[in-house]
């Protein structure tokens, strides 16, 4: 029983194999795929183009909103003496203040996912990964209490 298994399995791996060989090579994935973009050049087609604008478009928070982010922001920030491994964010201009809010009121508003508030903030300050998780596990013991 043991033997048909392994001689099935084997057999079905020989098939997937040659059915799929050079399906995903490195050159294929890289070149694009000639006879789409000859038919988009030759009948004007136009793709519309990933616009992180549209996306990721932010909403300004109303005061009631503000005042709960303000609180929640509070509470984290009590937590930062008790890490010995948390280094400050230079944030030393108004336009690095507003960004860092924005982006973390959009992290606390839920209208950016974790990862992409950890990649935004990285981008701007990629040295700091420690306190941005600090910042990300703060939000979720405190919204969670």
């Amino acid at each position: 029983m043991k033997i048909e298994k392994k001689v099935t399995y084997s057999i079905s791996t020989v098939i997937m194999s040659l059915l799929f060989t050079g399906c995903t090579t490195p050159s294929t994935l890289l070149k694009p795929h000639t006879k789409f973009h000859e038919i988009q050049r030759t009948q004007n087609i136009n793709i519309p183009q990933y616009n992180t604008e549209e996306v990721h478009k932010f909403e300004k928070p109303t005061p009631t909103k503000e005042a709960y982010y303000a609180d929640t922001m509070k509470k984290i920030a009590t937590g930062i003496p008790d890490d010995p491994e948390y280094q400050r964010i230079e944030l030393n201009t108004p336009e690095k203040k507003k960004w860092f809010r924005t982006l973390t009121y959009r992290l606390w508003d839920r209208q950016i996912t974790r990862f992409e508030f950890l990649t935004e903030a990285l981008k701007k300050y990629p040295t700091h990964k420690h306190e941005f998780d600090f910042i990300i596990n703060g939000f979720t013991s405190v919204c969670n209490n």
